[in-house]
């Protein structure tokens, strides 16, 4: 932009600076002309008397020794029936046309002009000055006179690109700084703020972004204060029911089972409606893959050797960057293993893989369970057909989007079901992606 406005500045400028110079050097050069012309009429009206007086040579080349013009070797006096007094550089022709002449008049000439100055005399006698004015002297000054205009100009047109360069840099910082604080806001940093700086249309834009902010701080505020009664709502009851179906007995086991896995799952919404509500900038846009699956292994590892579950962590020994937060990719894992848990037999050995590819990383879960009957149905209605609501997969499904990847359900080496969390390094316009 300050580039554009540069190139605009330099342009307007210099068709002004045209416009008004190229006349004011004509001018300049015409006022040289004139001046130039006018001395010359002043050195031949300084003669007038003298042939007034006499015709004489000697009288006359002793007055002409007086005058600049004469002594520079550029003035002459034809008299009529008389010699030519001084350095004549006039065609005889244009001296006789000038002597019936009553004014003065010019001829161009190789070199510069002559100026043919008429005289009468006494009786019917009469004089012609002749008046010789170099180049030089009717072009004094112009190219001086001209290299101050351009100086002029020049001066104008850095003025106004510097000028410009100042605006456009002011236009430029507020928007960058107005699209800095967006980027941070959708990544999370709910307390970005731009303090309203550049033309009113970006301050504006800049109190319109603040308000947002505050708004979507208010409602997110709001909705932690909701997940938080829904939390105390849901528990109370399910409390309730789990003190009801302990004093029932070994016949109330199913029952138990079902309020467990429905305890787990008021607890993943919960979970699920807080996370977007975080915008501390410590989450990060990026993280060590292996890093967070290797510490939730590690969480996930007392239960599985409680059930007897054979595991194994494969392509988690080097660093690995995913593009999502930490905190983002522990919940994706921790619903997926919870899947692994809830929906499969104790003793059921299931196997975490890390895939780094070509501008993707992958997260496969594997189960050695009774697997998904219909993967494609279970993506398509966000359910996995069973008894789980899907939520583990919805949340894993809206991660691997969020970065220009897919989810994908398979059967695994193990017999079981397989979940395939693809993470895009970058977003491409090919939204394909090959299992390996």
């Amino acid at each position: 932009m300050r580039r554009t406005l540069a190139v605009l500045m330099v342009a307007v400028t210099s068709m002004v600076a045209l416009a008004f110079l190229v006349p004011l050097a004509l001018i300049v050069r015409e006022t040289a002309q004139s001046r130039a012309v006018a001395g010359a009429e002043r050195q031949a009206s300084a003669l007038v008397p003298v042939l007034a007086l006499t015709t004489s040579g000697d009288d006359l080349g002793h007055a002409m020794a007086r005058t600049e013009a004469g002594r520079r070797g550029l003035l002459a006096v034809h008299v009529n029936g008389g010699a030519t007094v001084g350095t004549s550089r006039a065609p005889a022709a244009q001296v006789a046309v000038a002597a019936a002449r009553t004014r003065a008049s010019t001829v161009e000439l190789d070199g510069g002009y002559v100026l043919l100055r008429p005289v009468a005399l006494d009786g019917d006698r009469g004089a012609v000055i002749e008046v010789f004015v170099p180049a030089d002297d009717l072009n004094r000054g112009v190219p001086s006179s001209w290299a101050v205009l351009t100086g002029v100009a020049v001066v104008l047109v850095l003025g106004s690109v510097l000028v410009g360069d100042r605006l456009g840099a002011r236009v430029v910082r507020a928007s960058r700084r107005l699209g800095t604080a967006a980027t941070a806001l959708g990544s999370g940093d709910l307390s970005e703020r731009i303090h309203p700086d550049g033309p009113p249309e970006l301050k504006a834009a800049a109190n319109a972004f603040n308000t947002m902010a505050n708004r979507v701080t208010h409602l997110l505020a709001a909705e932690r204060e909701l997940a938080a009664d829904l939390s105390h709502r849901l528990r109370t009851p399910l409390t309730a029911l789990k003190l009801s179906l302990d004093q029932l007995g070994p016949q109330a086991e199913p029952s138990r089972q079902a309020l467990a896995r429905l305890e787990g799952e008021v607890t993943t919404i919960i979970s699920a409606a807080r996370r977007p509500a975080r915008g501390d900038r410590s989450f990060g846009r990026s993280c060590d893959a292996a890093e967070v699956l290797r510490e939730r292994l590690a969480f996930w590892s007392a239960l599985a050797e409680d059930q007897g579950r054979p595991w194994q962590l494969v392509g988690a020994t080097l660093p690995v960057r995913a593009p999502v937060p930490a905190g983002e990719l522990t919940a994706v894992v921790d619903a997926l293993l919870g899947n692994v848990f809830r929906h499969t037999a104790e003793g059921t050995a299931f196997s975490v893989t890390l895939h780094e590819g070509r501008g993707v990383v992958g997260i496969l879960v594997a189960d050695a369970g009774p697997g998904i009957p219909d993967p494609e149905a279970a993506l398509e209605r966000g359910a996995s057909g069973s008894g789980s609501t899907g939520l583990g997969l919805d949340i894993a499904r809206r991660l691997a989007e969020s970065t220009g990847g897919s989810l994908r359900l398979d059967r695994s080496s193990l017999g079981g079901a397989q979940v395939q969390v693809w993470l895009r390094l970058e977003k491409l316009s090919k939204p394909a992606l090959k299992d390996t």
